[in-house]
Order: C-alpha cells, then structure tokens, then sequence
C-alpha cells in the first residue's frame, strides 16, 4: 500500500492536483475561524448547543460547524446545491432550459452562469434572514446575540456571508476543474470530517461519566460496531452494479474483421451516489431556515415543529424526497434511449432483445428496479443510525396514535443522545465521497500504467529505470 501511495506523487501532473486541492480545502477550513462582525460568537455556540439535535444541527453539519460561529463560510455549500436543485428541476418543466441543455459545452456553461447568479441570491435572502432573526433572538436570560443592532449590522451580516458563499463555490469549481474529485462534494466531505474527534470525544466524555449508567461501556462498543457494519455495508453496496450483456456482431472493415466480442453494460445500484440524500436534506431545510423566525408564531409554529428534524412528517418526506431525487438525478446522468442508439450504431445488442426501442425499453425497467433499490439503500442508510441518535418520535403523531407510542421506552422515542456526527447521513457522505474520490485518483494511476489501489485493478508497474 505504502508503494501504491508513494505512485501518486511520482507523477507530476496528479501530485499537483492533490496538493492544489489539499491547498483548496486549507483555505475552506482557514475561513471557518474568520467570525462574522457584531456577533457574540460564544453565545451563539451555546445557544446551539442547547438544540443539538433539531434541523440547526442538521444545516450546521454541512458548514461544517461554522453556523455555530456564524464564520464568513456559514451558509457553506448550501445555497449553490439549492440553485443546482432549482435549475435542474427547471430543465424538466421549463422548454428553453431543456433546449439549453442539450447544445452541449455552451449550454452547460449557461446553466452553470445561471446557477451561480441563483446562488448569490438565495445566500443575500437567506444571510438577511439569519441577520432579523439573530436581532430578535436572546438566550433564556435576555442577553442578545448580537452588539450593536440595526440596518448597519443586517448589510454587514448580507454582504459578509454572500461574499463567503460566492467564494466557497468557487472553491467547488476550482477543486472539481484543476485538482481531484467533486470540489463540491469534497468540501461537504472537510466540512463533517472535522468534527469527527468532536463526536469522539463526546463518546470518550460519555463512558468516563457514566452518561447512561451501568450500559454506558456495551452501549458505544455496541454503537462502534453498528457504525463499522454500516461502513462496510454502505462500501459493499456502493460497488455493486448490474451487469447487461452485449454482442457485438462481426463486422469486415477493409481486410480487417472487426467486432465479435462478448462485453457488459455495468448499472450502478446507487448510481446518484450522495446526491439524493443531499438534495432531499437540503429542500426540507428551506422551510426550517426561512420560517426560523417564526417558530413561535400560532400559525406557523406547529408546522415548522412538525418538519423538525426527527418528526414523522420530516421522516415521512424526507424518505419520499430521497426516492424521488434517486429517479431525478439517474434520469439526468443516464439515457438509455441515447445508449440503444450508441449501441446500434457499433452493431452491439443484448442477446435476446431486439435492437431500438426493445433495448431502451429493457434497459429502463432493469434501471428502475435498481434505483429503487438504491433508494431504499439510502433510506436505510440515513434513517437507522439517526434514529438510534435521536430516536423515532412517534409519541409526537397526533390524537390517540401518540398516546399509544408515549409507551415506548424512552431511548426509542428520543435516542442515545449520541452527538449528531456519527448520524448515518454523515456517514454516507464520508463513505461516498472518498470513495469516489479514491477512484479517480485510480483511474489516473492506471492510465499511466501504474498499479491502482485495489486488487482487481490491474497488475501493470511503472517503468523502472535503473542507475
């Protein structure tokens, strides 16, 4: 393995992008303890402190933690995939962007011109709306969030954490075209890393206080093993895939026989890969954010507690959010229509299905079968490990249907307590994210005839020169 390491920076071109994107992401970290003027950052770490657990934890985690100070990177990544969002469910509906899109490489920059815009403004609306909210907030003995109130405080607020989130996307950008993996996705990826110790120290604190009494010790070594098991879990399903066969017929090219060959069509199971479960968190935080101020309001009150993080309407909507953005996001990366048509122009086709429209047809219902599994996957991966955390608030639903659960016990209605970061969302995301981006450090590596990372990568050394 250390031979393997040791390859990736004997080539010049992948050790500069390694260290350009480790660069990146110093940057995106040094930024997380930059403090956003006027605002006493210690009450506010308190003040989330006190709801661990609730949709703040949740939109923190993705900033990673620097909600919590309100840092000049606060709003993170958020906006941009919420523009991303917007604009492609816009594609769908919309004509002209579904015309945009498929001009190609002018198209795409477009859309992603377009995307940026979007993201400037969802992060001025959303830092005005952290601003009001911040003035009009005090902890339990009134003392204020913030120094000195008023219209200079809420500019000041609006330009800092817009300006934060135009530049953190173009980090993303940077990251994604000049260095290694999804500059996106790897800034999510720091953003949660760094608070791994803090979630194991938090466990560490637990077992030398006894938090949970004589089952304190069984209960993180039972909790260490379930998150390995998911680890292992989320990495077998991660490389799994369904494999289509296809022939291609032989076909004489000058004197030459060309074709002949047996190969497959590998379908992904989870071929969306984090992105459904980032998309789905991050629409059911919109109302959380922009209705902050209003959670004690009569009206809007029991709605957004109803759509609080653990509740069974969250629940309910985030699992019907993360299956329809599974189908989403497959349906934009892959087209078995263009497919069939690539593989009849070649002379490919499935054994047993007629080439056109059947092989499209048969392509489509072997990918839908396998993306619902894929979502379900990504439930499972979410949903279980976030509900021993903060346990199935069932006892919540309405009328008699909550008196019947009240009897649960109560580590099943309101968890371990556990801290937010060993939730099954993180997990996946860490899991994922590396992995993808291990692969494509990979690929790289075999392209220019070096040994991957895995076995069944290839066998070829790099050139030896001797003295």
């Amino acid at each position: 393995m250390l031979e393997k390491l040791a390859n990736v920076f004997r080539i010049p071109d992948l050790r500069k992008r390694i260290l350009f994107t480790l660069a990146l992401l110093a940057v995106y970290r040094l930024g997380g303890h930059i403090p956003t003027p006027g605002i006493n950052a210690d009450l506010l770490q308190q003040f989330f402190d006190q709801n661990r657990g609730t949709f703040l934890g949740f939109v923190d985690l993705f900033s990673g933690g620097q909600l919590r100070r309100l840092t000049i990177f606060a709003l993170g990544i958020m906006p941009y995939i919420t523009a991303s969002i917007i604009l492609q469910l816009l594609t769908v509906v919309y004509e002209p962007l579904a015309k945009l899109q498929k001009e190609g490489e002018l198209g795409r920059k477009k859309i992603t011109q377009w995307t940026r815009y979007l993201t400037v403004l969802l992060s001025a609306v959303q830092s005005m709306g952290i601003a009001v909210t911040l003035e009009k907030s005090t902890l339990a003995g009134g003392t204020a969030f913030v120094n000195n109130p008023g219209i200079g405080f809420i500019l000041m607020t609006m330009l800092t954490l817009t300006t934060g989130s135009a530049f953190i996307m173009w980090l993303g950008e940077q990251i994604t075209e000049r260095g290694v993996g999804n500059g996106m996705s790897l800034l999510i990826f720091a953003g949660i890393v760094v608070g791994l110790p803090r979630g194991v120290l938090d466990l560490v604190d637990k077992v030398r206080t006894d938090a949970w009494g004589a089952f304190t010790a069984p209960a993180i070594l039972l909790l260490v093993g379930i998150m390995l098991l998911v680890v292992a879990f989320i990495v077998y399903v991660e490389r799994s895939e369904r494999r289509i066969p296809v022939q291609y017929a032989k076909r004489v090219v000058g004197r030459k026989i060309m074709g002949g060959q047996s190969t497959h069509l590998p379908l992904r199971v989870n071929a969306g890969g984090v992105m459904p479960v980032i998309f789905a968190s991050s629409i059911l935080t919109l109302p959380q954010t922009a209705g902050f101020a209003f959670r004690d309001n009569r009206y809007f009150g029991p709605l957004l507690r109803a759509l609080g993080w653990g509740e069974p309407l969250y629940t309910l909507l985030y699992a019907l959010g993360i299956i329809f953005f599974a189908y989403f996001y497959v349906s934009i990366v892959f087209n078995p229509t263009e497919v069939a048509d690539n593989m009849r122009k070649y002379g490919g086709f499935i054994p047993g299905i007629r080439p056109g429209k059947r092989t499209s047809d048969h392509i489509n219902e072997i990918l839908t079968r396998i993306t619902l599994v894929g979502a379900l996957y990504l439930i499972i991966i979410s949903f279980i490990p976030e509900w021993m955390i903060a346990g199935i608030h069932l006892n919540h639903l309405p009328g008699a249907l909550g008196a019947f659960f009240e009897r649960l016990p109560a580590w099943f209605t309101n968890g371990l307590g556990v801290n937010f970061y060993f939730g099954g969302t993180s997990l996946l995301i860490v899991v994922g994210v590396a992995m993808d981006t291990v692969t494509q450090i990979e690929a790289q590596l075999i392209m220019r005839h070096y040994e991957g990372f895995s076995p069944r990568s290839g066998r070829i050394r790099g050139r030896r020169t001797w003295a």
